[in-house]
């Protein structure tokens, strides 16, 4: 990854904002979202296209109840895959609770499936920043090779912009150069001008990655969010030249779905984001519903 641009202390986050359009109201953001889907969706809707979504999946299981034995045989099953499935790519990555990480790294034999792990409090991230560190650090050290960590959300609604950017700039660090996923909660930041300022502070403070939704509230991610966050990283990738990936997580319980995210991506950040290097989607049931299309 790029090295990320980092601006002068002094009021910095007013000043990264002040230059990016912030000024966009929800009712335009919905209307353009549905004229772009309604050009462009049905000319998406492929195998070659579920072929790819399948490769970007972020296969993930946030259990309470999650064992040993579960996350064993999901870790097996993706083991089997390339076996079991030459004509498609594995998934992306496998992401678990930083207990599992261990688990996962054992088990694992496949060389291109990364380890994600949740850390630093998920899913509220109502913690000390301090443990939010020791997680991400720890879930590295057990064999992770990304970390998903929820934006501070309490602090961006009251406009705590310095401490919500330090905390995830320590956090960062503690990842010790693996990536790093900031899930935005893009659900509880109420309008669509939040979820851009929301994505532009997480990538100046260092998100490889922003993410919308833990998946754990009562809105995940949703068309207009992945619209605004793709819209946010383009900016952002003029500006400093770095490219920020993108990550549709939270209620994506149909293959239709997927391919609504794919085709925001596709249309607003182009050809380049397609890959699983920039772009992913987390859920839990989608594997399952694609293989059973390919198939």
């Amino acid at each position: 990854m790029e090295e990320h641009t980092h601006m002068p202390k002094q009021d910095k986050y007013h000043t990264a904002l002040s230059s990016y359009n912030t000024n966009i109201k929800d009712d335009e953001i919905k209307f353009i979202v549905e004229q772009l889907l309604d050009k462009h969706l049905a000319e998406n809707t492929t195998k070659e296209v579920k072929k790819f979504l399948f490769s970007c999946l972020d296969l993930t299981s946030l259990n309470s109840n999650d064992t040993d034995e579960s996350i064993l045989k999901m870790t097996t099953a993706v083991n089997r895959f390339d076996d079991e499935h030459p004509d498609l790519k594995n998934v992306a990555a496998i992401c678990v609770y930083p207990a599992f990480v261990e688990i996962v790294k054992d088990t694992l034999e496949v060389e291109n499936v990364r380890i994600a792990s949740v850390a630093g409090g998920f899913p509220s991230g109502q913690t000390f920043t301090e443990v939010k560190i020791a997680e991400a650090s720890m879930a590295i050290m057990e064999g992770a090779d990304e970390i998903d960590t929820v934006m501070p959300v309490g602090k961006f609604l009251s406009g705590d912009y310095e401490n919500l950017c330090d905390e995830l700039e320590e956090i960062k660090e503690s990842c010790r150069g693996k990536r790093l996923k900031v899930i935005l909660e893009t659900g509880m930041l109420g309008k669509v001008s939040n979820i851009k300022k929301a994505a532009i502070l997480a990538m100046y403070s260092g998100a490889d990655f922003i993410k919308t939704s833990t998946g754990k509230e009562a809105t995940g991610a949703t068309p207009e969010a992945v619209f605004v966050m793709c819209e946010a990283v383009k900016e952002y990738y003029e500006k400093t030249g770095t490219r920020v990936g993108i990550k549709a997580a939270g209620g994506i319980r149909t293959v239709r779905d997927a391919i609504m995210y794919y085709t925001i991506v596709k249309e607003v950040l182009g050809k380049e984001w397609l890959s699983n290097e920039l772009f992913r989607i987390g859920s839990s049931s989608l594997s399952k519903l694609l293989l059973s299309e390919l198939n």
